[in-house]
Parts: structure tokens; C-alpha cells; sequence
């Protein structure tokens, strides 16, 4: 595509953008799912034919999303550790549920997750919607019965006793049975509608070659130059796979990632790539929650790994100098955007 088209689309794009945004309520949702801007730099949204998009929808999902009678004790929604200040993470290590149970995970961003092929750190939801049931049935998040079918009832009946709900799952589903289904598909659907684009990067790539300064443009060489773009490349800066690249390896009892899923010993100690996007604000990082800093996510790369039978062939020390190191940090910042900050919880929640 030639650059004066190339041009031509990203201003056409940011428009759109600023209509969406500052046409309406920033928490409303457009009709159709065509009338939904996508940030400049990704791609059209992927909407499952079983999960279509609707307005409707996409409203009871936010609701949903930031409702704390979701959880068996009332005490956790979604948004508890996916906060939206926090660029839809929570900044801890791992994350806190009910009771202040804690798993063994960092609690990734739910930004462009419309994109991910599998969801989880080990991939073991196929889909958004089978995603967003998992943490509702889960002891160390929201759940206080071990029971998941028992849970997903519990939270059924708690949904339906409440009038507005059943308002709102009818405008939504056409009928005001509330099932854990629906309850995921909202879900899914309000997530889907929580991107990231329109950065610095991608006003760069669009032709906009002020949008980038030079320190930037240096830390994207190096980006490509030592290799970043084996796994993270595309609109989302991953491509889905999982990988060991030594963290928590040294473990006495390692948390095996993808292998638990599979039992496939090319998945041993594996975890799948994450997006970069934002990621200037979803610290800290890795699957463990282990790494402090962006400095600390380069020195691990740079200096050396944690070795181990299943260690990637591609993680290897990288023997960075200190001018590439920051020039790379200073990259990874430029890839922060926009198209998820004006999400908000609703002023009052259904009764």
C-alpha cells in the first residue's frame, strides 16, 4: 500500500475514533458492529458467529464486568483485578481473590484480548466466553465452593433475584432466564470492545514520522535486530504460541504452563506469549508476576536466562549495551495507545 493510502486510511481511522468517543456517552456502545472504530494498527474486531456483537450486550457485559455479586461472597468483580487504571491488570505479583486467597499467576491484561487465540496464561480456554467463566468458578478468585457446577447455579439464582438483571438479559438475550452462558457471552462481548491502538508506533508505521522521536526509532531497531520479532510481531506484538523462556524454572516444583494442559512434553514449562501492547503499564511482568521493570524484563534477556531441559532455542543472552537497553525501553513505551481509558463502572448497578 503506498504511503499517501496508507495516510489517508490512519486519518479516516482517527476520526472515527474521536466520533466514538466523543460523540456520545464514552460508555455506550455503538448499534452495529461495523460502526465500532478499531484503533489504528489493528485489525477488525473477530466476532464469534455464536457471540455476535449487539449494543445490548456489550452494556450488560460492562455491568457484569464491574458487579462484585458475580463472586459467592460479594466481595470480587472482574474489574477487581483487571482495573481499568491499571491498563485492565492490578499490578500485583498474583492476583487476589475472596478471602484474600492468592493463586500462582499474574493477572494478564484484558486488553485486545479479542485476538488471542487461546486465553490463560496455558491456553486452556479455547475461547473468550469459556474464559471469562473460569475465574466465576475458581476458590482462588471468586468462587467459595469447590463445586464449579454448584458455583455457576449459585451465581445463576444471585443474578435472577435480582429484577433489573432479568431486564437487562432480556433486552440483551431476548428472554430473562439468566445462565452462566449468557453471563460469559456478555462478558466476552464487553472484552472484545476493550482495545489498544492508535499509538505512537502506529502512527509512525502510518506515515506520521514525527509521532515517533529518536531514541524510539532506535529501541525499534533493536527491537528487530535481536530477535523481539520472533515472537512478538503482528497488530498485537504476539503470535500466540507458547514458549519456555526459563522463568520459575529454578523452582523446586515449577509451574509447568502449558504442559498441564496438553501433557505434551514440547509444552513442558511453556507460557504463552503475551501482548505488548500497554505494556509500559502491566508491570510486573511474566507469568509469575516475578519481574519488577521493563530494565529488569531486558536485564533477564540480556545477561542470562534460567536454564532447563525445555528452554527455548531461541532465549539465549542478548549482551545488550546500556544505550540499547534504554533506547528499547523507550520502544516497548511507544507501543502504549489508546481505545480502553474511558471505560468506567456504572453509576449505580442493576436492583
Amino acid at each position: 500500500m503506498c504511503r499517501l493510502a496508507y495516510s489517508f486510511i490512519f486519518a479516516l481511522q482517527c476520526l472515527a475514533l474521536s466520533l466514538q468517543l466523543s460523540g456520545h456517552d464514552q460508555n455506550e456502545f455503538p448499534q452495529k458492529a461495523e460502526q465500532l472504530a478499531v484503533p489504528l494498527g489493528l485489525t477488525p474486531i473477530p466476532w464469534p458467529k455464536d457471540d455476535p456483537y449487539s449494543a445490548k450486550k456489550a452494556q450488560l457485559g460492562r455491568i457484569l464486568y464491574f458487579d462484585k455479586r458475580l463472586s459467592s461472597d460479594g466481595t470480587i468483580a472482574c474489574a477487581s483485578c483487571h482495573q481499568v487504571q491499571r491498563a485492565f491488570t492490578d499490578n500485583l505479583p498474583v492476583a487476589k481473590g475472596v478471602h484474600g486467597r492468592t493463586g500462582t499467576r499474574h493477572a494478564p491484561t484484558i486488553i485486545n484480548s479479542a485476538y488471542n487465540r487461546t486465553q490463560f496464561w496455558d491456553g486452556r480456554a479455547n475461547s473468550l466466553e469459556d474464559q471469562c467463566k473460569g475465574p466465576i468458578a475458581n476458590i482462588n478468585e471468586m468462587s467459595l465452593n469447590p463445586d464449579v457446577e454448584k458455583t455457576y447455579r449459585e451465581c445463576e439464582l444471585r443474578l435472577y433475584k435480582i429484577e433489573g438483571y432479568r431486564k437487562l438479559f432480556k433486552e440483551a438475550f431476548g428472554h430473562d432466564k439468566i445462565t452462566i452462558d449468557d453471563i460469559a457471552k456478555a462478558l466476552a462481548t464487553f472484552e472484545r470492545t476493550i482495545l489498544s491502538g492508535n499509538s505512537p508506533y502506529d502512527k509512525y508505521m502510518a506515515g506520521d514520522k514525527t509521532a515517533m522521536n529518536t531514541e524510539q526509532l532506535q529501541g525499534y531497531q533493536v527491537f528487530k535486530k535481536y530477535g523481539c520479532t520472533n515472537c512478538h510481531f503482528g497488530p498485537n506484538f504476539t503470535d500466540g504460541r507458547f514458549i519456555n523462556v526459563g522463568i520459575g524454572m529454578d523452582a523446586k516444583n515449577p509451574d509447568l504452563g502449558r504442559f498441564e494442559v496438553t501433557h505434551n512434553q514440547n509444552d513442558w514449562g511453556a507460557f504463552k506469549i503475551p501482548t505488548l501492547r500497554e505494556v509500559k503499564f502491566t508491570y510486573p511482568y511474566m507469568h509469575n508476576g516475578s519481574v519488577k521493570t521493563l530494565e529488569d524484563v531486558i536485564d533477564y534477556y540480556g545477561k542470562g536466562v534460567i536454564k532447563n531441559k525445555n528452554l527455548n532455542p531461541l532465549i539465549h543472552p542478548l549482551h545488550l549495551t546500556n544505550d540499547e537497553k534504554k533506547a528499547l525501553v523507550s520502544f516497548l513505551e511507544a507501543l502504549s495507545g489508546e481505545g480502553w481509558e474511558h471505560f468506567a463502572p456504572p453509576a449505580e448497578f442493576p436492583k
